[in-house]
């Protein structure tokens, strides 16, 4: 029997052709920033001598110490940090139907926090410092992002239980993430008040999330987590798409509902776990992302997720460069300034209501 050949509409070729489009050009913006990030700081180093350094050539070793031990490391954390937080955010806003879901409003972030916090105060897994410029070592990162992790799931188990009774509604869930924020962050002040005086600095320097503390080990154990779990749930792209059109038709249409929303769930989680763990709580990158991201490219997932990912890479690492260079000599902690773009679209998402 011959089939005959059919080629997908021109429409549709024309529609993903522009989905594609978007995102190579948003690679190309992402390569940009990160050469710009390279020359920007106390000693400012020009385009052409960032490029002889990536290539070998022979340049001041000034100039390869300083891209290399220090602000190489940085900009790609904050790249790998923008991309694992952004496809976290992509994807608990699918599987809770939410638009307000991140690891950061639902108080996952802040759990994860304490669990690290509980982890160099308690068992050993860092050492206190003085120094401004790195307040806490993490001497064991198995056992930090260990702790983190548990803490952070415990998070998104009460997250999921209430989400589940009587399909809990969108403004239950957020209040849901509020309280949990809430208690984590009075755990962790409970923490700091038997810290002695050093170590409460310490503490409290250390949940500002500051990507200057990634180095190469750091920012490849991070890498290697965001890289897998990304790898799931783009994998998952069209379940996430049948989700995003009910439960019912989802399980119409064969997705396992549950099985995705727990494995989803828990990697979210980790990301999150790891991610402060090393660096502290940097926020409402996972909420913002998606829905710039959303307003470029459409809700569907195959183009949502990477793009999602790049829009997260360069919205971190141009917070990050800015916070360098802002108040030069003086660093800000990159959480500030998310911070500061993340609220009012917060609060613009709350007056809309809620609509996707």
């Amino acid at each position: 029997m011959h089939f005959k050949h059919t080629s997908l509409p021109k429409e549709y070729q024309t529609y993903t052709g522009r989905k594609i489009l978007i995102n190579f050009v948003g690679l190309a913006v992402l390569g940009l920033v990160f050469v710009f990030s390279m020359t920007k700081g106390a000693v400012k180093i020009p385009v052409l001598d960032i490029f002889r350094v990536f290539l070998g050539r022979d340049v001041s070793d000034k100039y390869n110490i300083i891209i290399y031990n220090i602000r190489m490391p940085q900009a790609l954390a904050a790249i790998a940090v923008g991309i694992g937080l952004s496809v976290c955010g992509v994807a608990m806003q699918s599987i809770l139907r939410n638009p307000l879901g991140s690891p950061f409003t639902l108080g996952i972030s802040h759990a994860a926090a304490f669990g690290a916090a509980f982890s160099v105060m308690f068992l050993g897994a860092g050492i206190m410092l003085s120094s401004t410029a790195d307040a806490v070592k993490i001497i064991n990162p198995y056992i930090t992002s260990l702790s983190a992790f548990i803490f952070s799931l415990l998070a998104a188990a009460i997250i999921m239980i209430i989400s589940r009774i009587r399909r809990a509604s969108t403004e239950v869930i957020i209040l849901t993430g509020v309280a949990l924020a809430a208690f984590f962050t009075a755990a962790t002040m409970f923490l700091q008040y038997f810290a002695d005086d050093v170590q409460l600095a310490a503490m409290v320097f250390w949940t500002f999330g500051d990507l200057s503390r990634a180095s190469w080990s750091e920012l490849t154990f991070i890498s290697i987590v965001v890289a897998l779990s990304s790898v799931f749930f783009y994998r998952n792209r069209w379940n996430y798409n049948a989700i995003d059109c009910g439960e019912d038709t989802a399980k119409g249409l064969g997705v396992k509902v549950e099985g995705i929303r727990l494995y989803s769930m828990l990697l979210a989680s980790l990301v999150t776990a790891v991610i402060m763990a090393f660096l502290g709580i940097i926020g409402f990158i996972g909420l913002v992302c998606p829905h710039i991201a959303r307003r470029i490219i459409g809700n569907d997932h195959r183009f949502l997720i990477p793009f999602s990912c790049i829009v997260g890479g360069i919205l971190l690492l141009t917070a990050d460069t800015f916070a360098r260079t802002f108040l030069s000599p003086h660093v800000l902690p990159v959480s500030i300034l998310t911070a500061f773009c993340g609220v009012p679209v917060f609060l613009w998402l709350i007056v809309r209501g809620y609509k996707r």
